[in-house]
C-alpha cells in the first residue's frame, strides 16, 4: 500500500520542482538581461536594483514648461479675521500679470468680509484682464500650530495647477509678509536659475525639537470643528519614525511647480504618509516641505536652503518673531532677501517700503514694465497693460543676486542640500 502512492507523489514533487526552477530561471534571465541561476533569485534584498521592472520607473517628474520669457511665480497670500485691507495692499505690492494669485481668509473671518475682497478683485478692471487673482469662497479654518496650515496651503497649491499651467515656483505667504523688491526684480533674477530650484530652509538637526514637537502627539480641533480651540495633547508619546528621517526649518518656501506636483498629486507614496504622519505633529508647517523633500530621492538635491525672507529673532529665539518697524528698515534691505515679515497693520515702515524700495503710491500697484499707461498730472501708469514679458530690474534685484550668489558660493553650497546629521 506504501509503495501504490509514494511512487506518484515523489514524482509529482520532482516535476513540480523542476517546472518552479525552470519558471524561476526563466523571469531571473528576462529581468537580469544575463544568465542567472536559482541562487541569484534568492540573492535579491532589495527592488531597488531593478527599477525597469516597476511602474514608479515611468513616474517621472514634470519638466519646466519651457514658456518664452521670463519665469512666473503663484503665491498663496493668507489671512484671518481682519486682514482683508492687508491681503490687498500685499497683493497690490506684489502684483505682476505674468503671476497667478490665490487669497484666503480663513474660516474665522466674517462671510462679509471675504464677499468684500471677492468683489474687489472681481471689480478690478487689471485683475479680469490677467483674470489671474483668484479668492478661496470655501475657506479653511486655520490653527498656525497644527496641521490646518498645511491643508490650506495644498488646497490653494492644488486651486493654482488647475488655473495655471505656466507657472514656475509658488510662494506662501501671509498678510503679515511684505516684499522689499519689485517683482521686475524677482523675476529677472529668477530667470537666471535654473527651473528646478527649490527654496527651503531646512536641517535634520531637530535638536529640542525632537521631545517638545516630534515625540508628542497632539490632535487638532480645526480638523472637524467650526471654531478655532486650543491643540488637544494626548498623554502618551510616540517613537521618532525610521523609515523617513525628519527635517524641520522655516514654514515660509518657494517651492517648484514639479515638486508642488509631487507633493499634491502624489504619484509616490512618500508625501501621503508624511502628511499622515504631520497631522499629529506640533507646528506641522516648519517641518512637511522640508521632510518630503528631503527623502525623496528625485528632490533632495534641489534645494538651496533659505526661505527667501528678513526676519528678525529673540535669542535664543522664541515661536514668533519679532515685529519690524523702521529700526529695521537698513538691515532689512542689506539682507537682499525679496520678502521680510512680520510687520504690524499699516506699520510706517511699510510706507517707506512702498517709497523707497517698490515706487509704489497707495492703492496702486508696484510699477513695473508691464506698465504703459501715461504718468502725467499723477496717473497710474499701471492702468494700462502692456507687454508682460518685459521687466525694468532696478536695485533690488541687485540685492536679490548678491543673495544668491551667497547662497551658490562654495562656502555654503555644502549646507544646501539635505544633509543628514
Amino acid at each position: 500500500m506504501v509503495r501504490k502512492w509514494l511512487f506518484p507523489l515523489v514524482a509529482s514533487s520532482l516535476i513540480s520542482i523542476s517546472l518552479l526552477m525552470l519558471d524561476t530561471l526563466s523571469i531571473g534571465a528576462s529581468y537580469r538581461g544575463t544568465k542567472s541561476s536559482l541562487f541569484d533569485v534568492f540573492l535579491i534584498k532589495q527592488v531597488d536594483d531593478f527599477p525597469e521592472l516597476f511602474v514608479e520607473s515611468k513616474l517621472l517628474p514634470s519638466q519646466p514648461s519651457g514658456v518664452a520669457g521670463p519665469p512666473s511665480v503663484a503665491y498663496l497670500i493668507s489671512g484671518t479675521k481682519g486682514d482683508s485691507n492687508r491681503l490687498k495692499r500685499a497683493l497690490q505690492a506684489l502684483y505682476h500679470p505674468r503671476n497667478q494669485y490665490v487669497l484666503h481668509l480663513d474660516l474665522e473671518a466674517p462671510p462679509r468680509e471675504r464677499v468684500e475682497l471677492a468683489r474687489y478683485v472681481r471689480l478690478e478692471p487689471t485683475f479680469l484682464q490677467a483674470g489671474n487673482v483668484h479668492v478661496i469662497g470655501k475657506a479653511n479654518l486655520v490653527t498656525y500650530m497644527g496641521p490646518t496650515m498645511i491643508a490650506c496651503t495644498l488646497h490653494a497649491a492644488a486651486i493654482l495647477l488647475q488655473r495655471s499651467k505656466e507657472w514656475d515656483w509658488f510662494i506662501n505667504l501671509s498678510a503679515s509678509d511684505y516684499p522689499l523688491i519689485t517683482q521686475d526684480d524677482l523675476l529677472h533674477v529668477l530667470s537666471y536659475l535654473p527651473r528646478d530650484v527649490n527654496f527651503i530652509e531646512h536641517t535634520s538637526d531637530i535638536g529640542w525639537k525632537e521631545f517638545q514637537r516630534a515625540k508628542p502627539i497632539v490632535v487638532d480641533p480645526g480638523l472637524y470643528m467650526p471654531k478655532k480651540s486650543e491643540l488637544f495633547w494626548a498623554n502618551q508619546r510616540r517613537a521618532v519614525p525610521n523609515s523617513f528621517r525628519l527635517f524641520t526649518g522655516s514654514a515660509w518656501v518657494t517651492l517648484t511647480r514639479s515638486f508642488i506636483e509631487f507633493c499634491v498629486w502624489g504619484w509616490d507614496n512618500l508625501p501621503r504618509t508624511v502628511l499622515m504622519y504631520y497631522t499629529n505633529f506640533l507646528s506641522s508647517p516648519e517641518g512637511y516641505f522640508h521632510t518630503v523633500i528631503c527623502n525623496s530621492r528625485e528632490y533632495r538635491n534641489t534645494t538651496l536652503n533659505h526661505d527667501l525672507h528678513y526676519i528678525a529673532w529673540d535669542n535664543p529665539p522664541k515661536q514668533h518673531p519679532l515685529l519690524l518697524g523702521l529700526a529695521e528698515f537698513q538691515k532689512m534691505v542689506d539682507n537682499g532677501a525679496p520678502f521680510a515679515r512680520k510687520f504690524e497693520k499699516d506699520d510706517k515702515v511699510l510706507d517707506k517700503i512702498d517709497k523707497e524700495l517698490l515706487g509704489r503710491e497707495e492703492g496702486r500697484f508696484t510699477p513695473g514694465g508691464w506698465c504703459v499707461g501715461n504718468s502725467d498730472h499723477g496717473k497710474d501708469p499701471c492702468t494700462i497693460m502692456g507687454d508682460s514679458t518685459i521687466t525694468k530690474p532696478g536695485l533690488g534685484a541687485k540685492r536679490f543676486w548678491s543673495l544668491i550668489l551667497r547662497l551658490l558660493s562654495q562656502e555654503t553650497s555644502h549646507s544646501n542640500h539635505c544633509v543628514s546629521r
